[in-house]
Parts: structure tokens; sequence; C-alpha cells
């Protein structure tokens, strides 16, 4: 019987698809599934992940918010693990996100941690989420997040039209309906390739920029995404 259904969202991610999946592949526990859903890439990226076992479904429109609606559609478990196709996860990752859906909350997300470089700016995020949290203001990291399947439905899912934050969307939605938190005890790797790309500085002006383009006007920024320069 499935459990959790891990949902990863990829669009030509050879690189880095098979670390990750493996990475879901070592649990401890073996009541999961994976699909990836993948965006026509024009690399090996689904053929990778159909080696690994992965469930592969395909989605035109563009956006994680449509890729990830798209995994759901077709996951069998009453737990949605969201992670990018870069991200790693221990192989207890699993047993602590059961032990944290027993008190009653709807969603979370986990706290990050860099594999390539760039710590510090991962600790900065961590500090910044801790404080939002504690003033009740909810906010995410898109890398990784969790939600109960019925929560999720409930709250409507992820808006398709927002290529930028679209996880800060559902996860205030969601949070109307049931708890919303952020576990700092449950540490998930990630890749810092957007932060080398753009630099330290220049991350953080895009992410502000992002984050004020929806929460004064509900849009996105453009050019985040490859594809929506």
């Amino acid at each position: 019987k499935v459990r959790f259904s891990f949902i990863v969202p990829a669009l030509n991610e050879e690189k880095y698809i098979g670390a990750c999946l493996d990475s879901v592949r070592k649990q401890k526990r073996k009541d999961f599934e994976i699909i990836v859903v993948d965006g026509y890439s024009k690399d090996n990226t689904a053929a990778l992940a159909k080696r690994r076992g992965a469930i592969v479904v395909y989605e035109r429109k563009k956006g994680p918010g449509a890729a990830r609606n798209a995994g759901v559609r077709k996951a069998r478990g009453s737990v949605l693990i969201f992670i990018d196709a870069d991200v790693r996860v221990e192989n207890n990752f699993l047993d602590a996100v059961e032990s944290r859906l027993g008190i009653g909350i709807g969603g979370f997300i986990c706290r990050l941690y860099s594999y390539d470089g760039f710590s510090s700016s991962y600790t900065l995020a961590h500090v910044i989420m801790k404080l939002l949290f504690k003033l009740r203001i909810v906010m995410t990291a898109g890398s990784c997040f969790v939600y109960r399947k019925d929560v999720f439905e409930r709250a409507g899912g992820f808006n398709p039209s927002l290529m930028t934050n679209e996880d800060h969307d559902l996860a205030i939605r969601a949070s109307r309906l049931s708890h919303f938190m952020y576990f700092d005890d449950i540490p998930v790797l990630t890749s810092s390739r957007r932060i080398r790309k753009n630099g330290f500085l220049g991350s953080v002006k895009i992410y502000i920029k992002s984050t004020f383009a929806y929460f004064l006007n509900g849009t996105h920024i453009r050019g985040y995404w490859d594809y929506d320069s």
C-alpha cells in the first residue's frame, strides 16, 4: 500500500535527477511511489527516471505548479512530498515525515542545506524562516514541502498560472484549513546552482522582487525560468 507519493517536476535535469531518485529509493520505509513529471525534456531525464523505477508523467504546460498538479493527479499516496530534481533526502526522511504528521498538521516545509557550496546563504534563509513562522507569517522554500493530500485538494492545489511563488500561494491557502509549519530538524540537501548563476546578491534581489510581485499584485516575475524569459 502506497502511503507517500514523491512528486518531482523536471525539465532537462539529467545532471541531477539520478542522485535525487537514488536518495529517495534508499528510504528505510518502502510504502512510497515516485512520480516524475517531465516537461518533454530534450535530454535523458525521463529515461533515467524510468530506470530508477519512477512513474513518468508528461506535462506540456510550463511551470512548476502545473507539473506538480499533474503529479498529484497520478498519485496514490495520502501524503504528498514535493521535491525538486536537484534535491537529496536522507534514508530516514520518511520516518521523520511520518512522525510529524501525527500532530494534526496539514503541511510543512523542511530545512534546506547545500551540498555544493553557499552554505551561509541557507543558514541565513533558515534564520529568516524561523522568524517568519514565529510571527505566524507563512512562507515556503520550493525545494521540498509536504502536504496531506486531503488538505492539498481542499486548498485547490497549485495555481498553474504562477511561474514563481506558487508554493507561497498554496501554503497560505492551506494554512487557513490546517496548521502549516517549518521543521528545521528534518534536513534536506539541495543544489546551489541558481545562487552560483546569479551570485548571492543577485539571488537575493530576484527573490525579493519575486516576493513583492506576488504579495503586491498576485503575479510572478518573468525570466526566473529559462522558458519564461
